[in-house]
């Protein structure tokens, strides 16, 4: 199928302004619609936040009556179906939309090629594919859940120069520099949940929020605590705030006396939380996106049940010797043919430190 210079670019322009909920829309996918008379446009919107108007809602009121005849770019397929609003399909048909090109098909079941056939339908021309790896990049957290039944997995972590996380004794504030602390916080906005680990808890009593400017409007992620026994629930910063916190235990552990708290029951094999369980809790709870702020084990754990997504990692030029504690427990790689390949999505210098967003390659070579 061809574009054309003037359709890459209003698709282009949808996908940035789909971008701009990325702290606010989940558990529902970030969407950006724009209408335009060939390379004027004559109204845009985005959808901002769930239980709100969709994208296609807000460019038609935007456009008003010089909607009649535009072509609609819109980076996900429109809904068919009502939910918390009516059908976008049909909002579209309404305002006289002559054509509409979409970046991807939405996968979600009620979605999943109704909402084009309701507009071919409805006598619009339909063409799909338009940058549809940026608009499948943008919405990975979305599509992990609803394609895959888990939600999409980062790792956070930071680094010495010599791979190192933490003194022996446990020491790691500070590795990185103010500038790349801030710059983890624009990480977990768009998460749906930020998970830990019982030790890193008890070691350093961390509050798992979001702390941006006030003026950003941001939807608080859930604190996730992986804790068997619940030896942490009585911690008091992962409980303060606004944000949610939910603890995961073992079948056998029971919350103390008398406080009250969400927690769920996962299974547990040879001593350790089945990873994928906890995963398919999360997706259950419509989370999309997960960042795991964990120590070696835990970090370790998730990198060697291959289940994660993505790795950022911030490295620090200092160096914390022979004795401090590594990136990752657990992998058990003897052999250089067992090791874990990398791709670098990104890298950049955040202040003093170099920041790398990397993915494991599908294959060790």
């Amino acid at each position: 199928m061809s574009f054309s210079a003037t359709d890459h670019a209003m698709m282009a322009r949808a996908l940035r302004l789909a971008e701009r909920a990325a702290y606010t829309t989940r558990p529902n996918p970030m969407v950006g619609c724009v209408l335009a008379h060939g390379d004027e446009v004559v109204g845009e919107g985005w959808h901002q936040r769930k239980g709100g108007p969709h994208a296609e809602v807000f460019a038609v009121q935007a456009a008003g009556d010089r909607a009649r005849g535009a072509t609609a770019y819109v980076t996900l397929e429109p809904c068919a179906h009502s939910g918390s609003t009516g059908p976008c399909a049909e909002a579209l048909a309404a305002a006289g939309i002559a054509r509409v090109v979409g970046a991807m098909r939405d996968p979600f079941p009620q979605v999943d090629g109704a909402g084009f056939e309701a507009l071919r339908a409805a006598g619009i021309a339909v063409e799909c594919g338009l940058l549809e790896a940026q608009a499948r990049e943008m919405n990975r957290g979305f599509l992990s859940r609803i394609e895959r039944g888990r939600p999409w997995l980062r790792v956070k972590l930071a680094m010495s120069l010599d791979g190192r996380t933490a003194l022996a004794s446990g020491d790691s504030k500070w590795i990185s520099g103010e500038p790349a602390r801030r710059d983890v916080h624009q990480w977990r906005a768009r998460s749906g949940a930020i998970l830990t680990g019982a030790g890193t808890l008890l070691a350093d009593d961390p509050q798992l929020t979001v702390r941006l400017q006030d003026d950003i409007d941001v939807v608080p992620p859930l604190r996730v605590v992986l804790d068997p026994g619940l030896a942490t629930v009585a911690r008091a910063r992962v409980r303060e705030g606004d944000a949610p916190t939910l603890y995961l235990h073992a079948p056998d552990a029971k919350p103390p006396r008398g406080m009250a708290v969400d927690s769920a029951v996962v299974p547990v094999q040879d001593g350790r939380f089945d990873l994928l369980a906890v995963l398919r809790l999360l997706a259950a709870r419509q989370v999309n996106e997960v960042q795991v702020e964990a120590g070696a084990t835990l970090a370790g754990a998730f990198l060697a049940a291959g289940l994660v997504d993505e790795l950022l990692l911030y490295i620090a030029p200092v160096l914390l010797g022979a004795h401090a504690r590594p990136l990752f427990d657990g992998l058990e790689i003897d052999a250089m043919a067992q090791r874990l390949r990398l791709q670098t999505v990104d890298s950049r210098r955040i202040g003093e430190d170099l920041r790398l967003l990397l993915r494991p390659l599908a294959e060790a070579a």
